[in-house]
């Protein structure tokens, strides 16, 4: 009997079904690095705009001054050209003195507006060169080239008291910087002309596109000009070019 207990005990207990431990689930390790993309702030870099601005005013500056010398140049050429075919009959001596001696007053004129205790203007310079290139062709009796380098000495004087006006007009800026010789611009939309170099000032007058106008300084971005109407004020560099 003893046995048949024992027999049954053994039997239930390896029937008896397993169960599996409780194991914990498996988890995904969690990816603590996360990947954040920086985009880049864009800084304006105003130094470095009024710097790229006045090195466009640079260069406009000196096209000018080499399209007016390749201008004098094809001048003189012709003039030349001129002279030796005609064999000096364009022009008699008295009419070459008297051209000099309007052009030498024009420059007096225009030393005496500038002030004769101030450095000379480009344009007065311009012209005592262009005076004393007059004065040797005079000596070689080549009274046509003589007068008519009297009347560009005439055109630089005349210039030079055109940017003198202008600054009698509108007393000189804070860093404020002349352009070696005045130039030829034209607008290039319609553009405000304020009182001073900068866009709190007043507005003058507006032009309309393709307004030739005469520029004789600036002050950064900002153009002092003239126009046609004798009107002067400051304009936008990025409002202005090369006359087409």
């Amino acid at each position: 009997m003893r046995s048949f207990l024992f027999l049954v005990a053994v039997c239930s207990a390896a029937c008896r079904p397993h169960h599996a431990a409780n194991t914990p689930p498996v988890r995904a390790p969690r990816d603590t690095a996360r990947v954040t993309q920086r985009v880049p702030a864009v800084v304006r870099d105003t130094a470095l705009e009024q710097r790229a601005a006045r090195l466009e005013l640079k260069v406009l500056e000196q096209e000018a001054q080499v399209d007016e010398l390749h201008s004098r140049l094809d001048d003189a050429r012709r003039e030349v050209v001129r002279a030796m075919a005609k064999l000096q009959s364009l022009a008699t001596r008295a009419d070459a003195a008297s051209g000099m001696a309007e052009a030498e007053i024009a420059l007096q004129a225009l030393r005496t507006a500038n002030g004769n205790n101030s450095p000379p203007s480009p344009e007065y310079g311009q012209g005592s060169q262009l005076m004393q290139l007059a004065t040797t062709e005079f000596d070689q009796q080549n009274y046509a080239g003589a007068l008519y380098l009297a009347t560009e000495a005439k055109n630089a004087a005349a210039a030079g008291r055109g940017r003198v006006a202008s600054d009698d007009r509108s007393a000189t800026r804070r860093g404020e910087v002349p352009f070696a010789l005045p130039l030829q611009l034209q607008t290039t939309g319609r553009a405000n002309v304020r009182e001073g170099p900068g866009a709190g000032f007043k507005v003058l007058f507006t032009l309309e596109n393709g307004v030739p106008i005469v520029a004789y300084s600036y002050v950064d971005q900002w153009v002092r000009i003239k126009d046609d109407g004798d009107r002067s004020g400051w304009i936008h560099q990025t409002l202005i070019d090369r006359r087409q």
